[in-house]
């Protein structure tokens, strides 16, 4: 979205908007305006989220077409194919006629201007680390192909193989024992996900990889020898998880449909012919992840949903009975924040789910260094209220796995940047956070000064080695997202490394 693919090449590469907003205000006059126009639907950014550039070149004026407002330099249909354009108008987005009195716009726009800083401080990143030296970087190539342009990975621990899926739509596994890559089958677009459940093959395609209103995603379903297109068109899914629900035997599919302008996390029921009925769980772009647990203790599965534009936040929804939810937003950020990825895990120990969050998706207009990107721990009271306990600061931070890694009984972080800053600090796009001290939220950060042989993306666990101890893999996309040094990004493009292993050394030493 990236992941993104994080807006989100997948998470990432999709560009997010930026709705902007104010938090303060200087009379009733601006704090009315604020509260009708800024921070109606999400969280809105603080006025100190951004530079004042930003916000007068990129987030006001897009704000401005929200409302309605539209000058030559800012149209939300400039340059757009003609089917593009019908999509957008579908979705309502940008009004035909001013929502807000021109004059209140401009009282608005120069609140916003005034109060905005000129830059954003440096503190996006805590240079106390070690060098990694718990785990082995070892590159792999896939083929013999320059660059690497994986948009899906992921470590099956029962074949002991990783599957990769590309921009283009190819679906392989590589042998970790042999060294050997098989094509698993050719799709239509760039693949977002896969999973093999008893036997059956799912295959999600975004797509559009860009920012698009146009649905052209799909999952492809194979049983057998048979591969059936189900559910129709979706809106530029990246994720689907496959999950029996109701527990009668046969799964269903939630599908997080990332979207652009608009998107949704949508439940697939599966009828006694085999045909797919599709409902709305939630109506709201972003959707970039989704997980299954019992939040609540009732025996019945829950879902755990991550939304990472406009409203970014964390969902609860509480499955009753029918495939009905109760929809609760558990944690919400700021819609500058870049949401990217979670993870659930009982972090402390108390048998209550925990949610761990990095945000840093920095895939849209608005490109710059932010100091509250990083990774979040955020614990649970055992009632499903969860307070931020610990902020680890990470330039452009997008993935993290929680695992302990070096079996000392408590959960140590992984963390990967999509968005790091190359030209100065670029031995940050891997962090280990080693956990210390849980209790005091106390972790020790290590990285590896020589890892950037490729522009890492995306990011998975598993003991491949098979010694008994967990490794991590990284997967390499070399497009033209973030910004990186020429030199860096040359040698990118001219390398054949797609995945690097990071070994674990615990078991051998």
């Amino acid at each position: 979205m990236l992941q993104t693919t994080q807006k989100h090449v997948f998470l990432f590469l999709i560009c997010s908007t930026l709705l902007g907003s104010c938090t303060e205000s200087k009379g009733k006059r601006q704090v009315t305006l604020y509260k009708n126009y800024c921070a109606s639907c999400h969280i809105a950014p603080d006025l100190d989220a951004l530079p004042k550039h930003l916000w007068e070149s990129k987030v006001l004026p897009e704000m401005a077409a929200r409302m309605g407002i539209r000058n030559p330099e800012k149209h939300p249909y400039m340059n757009l194919p003609f089917a593009e354009q019908a999509e957008i108008i579908k979705t309502g987005i940008y009004p035909e006629q001013p929502i807000i009195k021109l004059e209140d716009w401009e009282l608005l726009k120069a609140y916003i201007l005034t109060m905005a800083p000129e830059t954003l401080p440096n503190k996006s990143l805590v240079k106390n680390s070690k060098e990694l030296e718990q785990f082995v970087a070892e590159p792999i190539s896939l083929d013999s192909a320059k660059g690497s342009l994986i948009t899906y990975l992921k470590h099956d621990a029962k074949k002991n193989k990783v599957i990769t899926g590309t921009v283009r739509g190819s679906l392989s596994e590589f042998d970790i024992q042999n060294g050997n890559s098989t094509t698993i089958g050719r799709f239509g677009g760039p693949i977002s996900d896969f999973a093999e459940i008893n036997g059956t093959r799912y295959t999600t395609s975004m797509g559009q990889l860009l920012p698009s209103e146009i649905s052209s995603g799909q999952i492809i379903k194979k049983e057998g020898d048979k591969n059936v297109s189900i559910a129709g068109l979706l809106h530029r899914p990246v994720h689907t998880l496959v999950h029996d629900m109701d527990k009668d035997g046969t799964d269903e599919l939630i599908v997080s449909e990332f979207g652009d302008l608009k998107g949704k996390l949508s439940l697939l029921v599966q009828d006694e012919k085999g045909n797919y009925r599709k409902e709305v769980l939630l109506n709201q772009p972003g959707t970039i992840r989704v997980l299954a647990k019992d939040m609540n203790d009732d025996g019945k599965d829950d879902l755990v949903a991550l939304t990472s534009q406009g409203d970014e936040s964390i969902t609860i929804l509480y499955q009753k009975e029918n495939f009905q939810f109760d929809v609760e937003k558990a944690i919400r950020f700021s819609s500058v924040y870049g949401s990217s990825w979670f993870e659930l895990v009982d972090y402390d120990g108390d048998g209550d789910e925990d949610i761990i969050t990095v945000n840093g998706d920095n895939a849209d207009e608005t490109y710059i260094q932010k100091p509250y990107h990083g990774m979040r721990i955020h614990i649970n009271d055992g009632n499903n209220a969860f307070e931020e306990k610990y902020f680890y600061p990470m330039n452009g931070a997008t993935r993290v796995i929680t695992k302990d890694f070096d079996a000392d009984g408590d959960i140590d972080m992984a963390v990967l940047s999509t968005f790091p800053d190359y030209g100065n600090s670029p031995e940050y796009v891997f962090v280990y956070l080693e956990n210390k001290n849980a209790d005091s939220f106390d972790f020790q950060a290590f990285t590896i000064k020589d890892i950037n042989m490729g522009k890492w993306f995306l990011m998975d666990s598993g003991d491949i080695d098979k010694d008994g101890d967990e490794d991590i893999i990284l997967s390499a996309f070399t497009y033209g997202f973030s910004p990186a040094p020429q030199k860096m990004t040359k040698k990118w493009n001219e390398s054949r490394v797609d995945l690097v292993f990071l070994k674990n050394k615990l078991i051998n030493n």
